[in-house]
């Protein structure tokens, strides 16, 4: 489950130092642990930080615990705890003033002063449609030949990872519906209407983990969408652009890099795409032609504490002050018992590394 083709790349850089910068492939082997959940509290999937260093989690929990929304600081101290009950929850945002939530088990938008406290009211922003299936699509074969996936129509939407572009327009992702939603005006409007911007098999997997459409960044020129497929392993480019005669597809999508173990969240910084690959262990940055350029942590084993040294099915980032913070969800996904380290995690934590330049 947790092998990469990325490996073939990285058996030379893994007795490496801590930062290495070998053929224009940076390698930086060490993570810190930023900070550890309250007790009880299971699998941090969402972050988003504040640009005053505020670093916020949410938690992707089925079982009997609730779910939360956490505050910490800048320092790591826990500052504020939100109880969203039995509802998991997925990305997160900073913006203006606000953290705003993609509820899993709503399948709604919504948001909250970024102040908040455990009494503090959450709004909800917008509710998510169910487009349907997104048809088939055929993969090719090394002998010539095709493959024909056809995906059906699932009755559960996974409004998964969102991004804001520079005019406060909102781009989110459906891993389930294989769709991009945008919600224009995302930071005034209420409630907000949800354009269905592209619908699409290459938006939905067949594979593993079972999640489409995943993490979400723009470019700088917010001319390209970029959007991770998990169970594909793909990081796929959607042009934003749309020509004064439309093609029939105006919103074409292309392959940006393959074999990416679990790709998950995305973020754009430094003229580097970050892709966390949640079944390699790794955070991976890629160039604009989908090149890796630069791979960070591993999985160093888990603690008698009961916590993850490393990262441990990293999922989604956030960066403020040259720091990225990665939320390590660590997250059994097998019936199989015994066979996954995430099942002797006992206590969650958050990593943090400095962005290597």
């Amino acid at each position: 489950m947790r092998n990469s083709w990325f490996a073939c790349l990285l058996v030379g850089a893994l007795a490496a130092p801590a930062f290495a910068d070998n053929n224009d492939f940076t390698v930086v082997q060490n993570v810190e642990r930023f900070a550890t959940l309250p007790d009880g509290v299971r699998f941090p999937e969402g972050i988003a930080a504040s640009p005053a260093g505020d670093i916020y989690v949410g938690t992707f929990d089925f079982g009997p615990n609730s779910n939360k929304l956490l505050r910490y600081s800048h320092n790591g101290k826990l500052a504020a705890v939100k109880d969203f009950g039995a509802t998991p929850l997925l990305g997160l945002e900073f913006r203006a003033g606000m953290v705003y939530i993609l509820n899993f088990g709503t399948e709604e938008l919504q948001r909250l002063p970024a102040d908040f406290n455990e009494a503090t009211p959450v709004q909800t922003v917008a509710q998510f449609p169910k487009p349907g299936s997104p048809g088939s699509r055929t993969e090719g074969n090394p002998d010539g030949s095709q493959d024909l996936i056809t995906f059906g129509s699932n009755g559960k939407g996974a409004p998964n990872a969102m991004v804001f572009d520079s005019a406060n327009n909102l781009y989110v992702s459906d891993s389930f519906q294989g769709a991009i939603y945008r919600i224009a005006n995302a930071t005034t409007c209420s409630p907000c209407s949800v354009e269905i911007v592209k619908h699409d098999p290459i938006l939905a997997t067949a594979g593993f983990p079972p999640f489409g459409a995943n993490g979400l960044a723009l470019s700088p020129d917010e001319k390209t969408l970029y959007i991770a497929n998990t169970g594909d392993d793909r990081i796929l480019a959607m042009s934003l652009v749309v020509p004064a005669i439309p093609p029939a597809d105006p919103y074409a999508i292309t392959v940006l890099a393959e074999g990416i173990n679990g790709a998950d969240g995305l973020l754009y910084t430094d003229g580097r795409l970050w892709v966390c690959a949640n079944q390699g262990d790794h955070v991976f940055a890629v160039n604009a032609n989908g090149r890796p350029v630069a791979r960070v942590g591993s999985f160093d084993g888990v603690g008698k504490d009961g916590r993850p040294d490393g990262l441990l099915f990293p999922a989604s980032l956030a960066t403020v002050d040259g720091f990225m913070y990665v939320t390590n969800l660590a997250l059994p996904l097998t019936a199989a018992v015994g066979d996954e380290p995430e099942e002797d995690v006992t206590r969650w934590t958050v990593s943090r590394f400095r962005i290597p330049h």
